[in-house]
């Protein structure tokens, strides 16, 4: 029998003092923490953009627990802010300054349920972070086809939340593309159990996809039922370097009309952004010679068949744009070591940001074959606006999303940088516009960018996107502040 813990000890600042003393009870003493120290790290964001406040973490054991917290929540009228990895670039999981909402986390429910190699299936709970999610498919010898630089630490239900991209996008497209069934906890305690393995089920409105990419505002995604891929047998990853962003994009063309079902991910890097991993990021390389400017691209080849010579026709691929002067230099891995020293190449961009100091990011997305106008423009645009500015232009360039990234001249102190955040994000976001494409690629919105949804999204879109909001959750009481503006 669970022992019961004792009262929460009487304070000014906890809202409803007698719903805290409900939830522990339910929760037990793992699964409510109230002490300052403990909550902290759960309430700031990674960037450290936003500082928020928050009185408890419910820590639910499973998705009962949790249906009961929320009811419990919802009764007292307080708001939750779910939070999954909290690695959000947009402050997403953030709780509010005055400390009106409480946090919730479900790392406590992390379990694999089901996994079916036959149908292809992974049924997961959503506090599961990506990377153990991907161990659990290649354990049965399939493939979770998700991957972005921070899957250690990122969950199933924030990378849902979010319709979360990555690296392997152009080939496997977003989060959204893998889901067939989910459950949701609905703001008045609700658990809608709709974890269904079916390809194919015409029975109505696709409530899941409303809460995949809802960013934890109409309900809280407890498990998921995800489409696996079958594992590859070869795979092999280059690292080149180019003369600019035009020669990028016409070797990407080159390999996707060569072999379309073997492009896993095409990556692109700026000169400036490789020379900051190589700067701040310990045991990075670069494993070749490139002359001073060059830009970069990270191709990965996969292919599930057996037998088939991958290495071959990457080599032959290279030869041609080598000869065409697409590029200038080029390096295959040779060894699992090598490929995972190329990805980090990658994958570190962010954090090399971080420990160089203040920066602007701009998650954008825009038709492929605008990417190279697109980096073009805005990095005059930003550089007329901030002299001495370095552009740090880095992503998926196989599916149009870059991280146009700005960082601190370094002759310019970081707050007065800063101050220039919405000027550059306007003057990109002007670019974007004018070339078809949105102001948040795969990051989401959070709490940074709301501001800019009426003018993107607004009229009939945006007031679908509130009367979805307001059925659901009439009393505006999960994530509040998030997405809408």
């Amino acid at each position: 029998m669970m022992q019961v813990p004792n009262p929460v000890p009487a304070r000014p600042d906890l809202p409803q003092p007698g719903l805290i003393d409900a939830l522990a009870r339910r929760l037990g003493p793992r699964g409510l923490l109230t002490d300052p120290a403990d909550i902290a790290p759960f309430s700031t964001d990674w960037r450290r953009l936003y500082q928020g406040r928050s009185v408890a973490l419910l820590r639910p054991a499973d998705t009962e627990e949790l249906a009961d917290c929320v009811r419990l929540c919802a009764a007292a009228g307080v708001a939750l802010v779910p939070q999954g990895g909290n690695t959000s670039m947009v402050g997403g999981a953030v709780p509010p300054e005055d400390g009106s909402a409480l946090l919730l986390s479900l790392a406590r429910m992390n379990r694999v349920r089901a996994l079916d190699p036959v149908d292809m299936t992974l049924t997961i709970e959503a506090g599961a972070t990506l990377k153990a999610a991907q161990e659990a498919a290649a354990a049965a010898d399939c493939l979770l086809p998700l991957s972005i630089a921070s899957e250690g630490s990122a969950q199933i239900g924030g990378v849902l939340s979010t319709n979360a991209g990555g690296n392997n996008t152009v080939r496997y497209g977003n989060a959204r593309e893998r889901v067939l069934g989910l459950e949701v906890v609905l703001p008045d305690g609700q658990v809608w159990n709709g974890l269904r393995r079916l390809r194919k089920d015409n029975t109505g409105y696709c409530l899941r996809q409303l809460f995949v990419g809802a960013e934890g505002t109409l309900g809280v995604i407890t498990a998921a039922v995800l489409a696996l891929a079958p594992r590859p047998r070869q795979m092999e990853v280059a690292f080149c370097a180019l003369p600019d962003a035009e020669a990028a994009l016409a070797l990407f063309t080159r390999l996707r009309r060569a072999d379309p079902a073997a492009v896993n991910a095409f990556e692109y890097m700026s000169p400036i952004g490789l020379e900051l991993v190589l700067k701040h990021i310990p045991e990075t390389t670069l494993p070749l010679a490139a002359p001073p400017g060059s830009h970069f691209a990270l191709i990965e080849l996969a292919t599930p068949r057996p037998g088939a010579d991958l290495r071959a026709s990457l080599e032959s691929a290279l030869e041609a744009a080598l000869s065409e002067g697409l590029i200038t230099d080029a390096a295959i891995a040779a060894s699992e070591a090598q490929r995972r020293a190329m990805w980090k190449l990658r994958e570190e961009h962010a954090e090399a940001q971080k420990r160089d100091g203040a920066s602007v990011k701009n998650d954008i997305s825009v038709p492929v074959s605008l990417v190279p106008t697109f980096l073009r423009e805005a990095t005059a645009a930003c550089q007329a606006l901030v002299a001495g500015v370095r552009v740090l232009a880095f992503g998926h360039m196989g599916d149009g999303n870059i991280h146009f990234n700005c960082q601190q001249p370094e002759a310019m102190a970081a707050a007065e940088f800063l101050a220039y955040d919405h000027a550059i994000m306007a003057a990109v976001n002007d670019i974007v516009r004018r070339l078809d494409g949105s102001f948040s690629a795969e990051h989401g919105v959070g709490r940074l960018k709301t501001y800019l949804m009426q003018g993107w999204r607004g009229g009939a879109e945006l007031e679908l996107m509130r009367r979805i909001k307001h059925a659901i959750d009439p009393r505006g009481l999960l994530n509040p502040g998030k997405l809408l503006p």
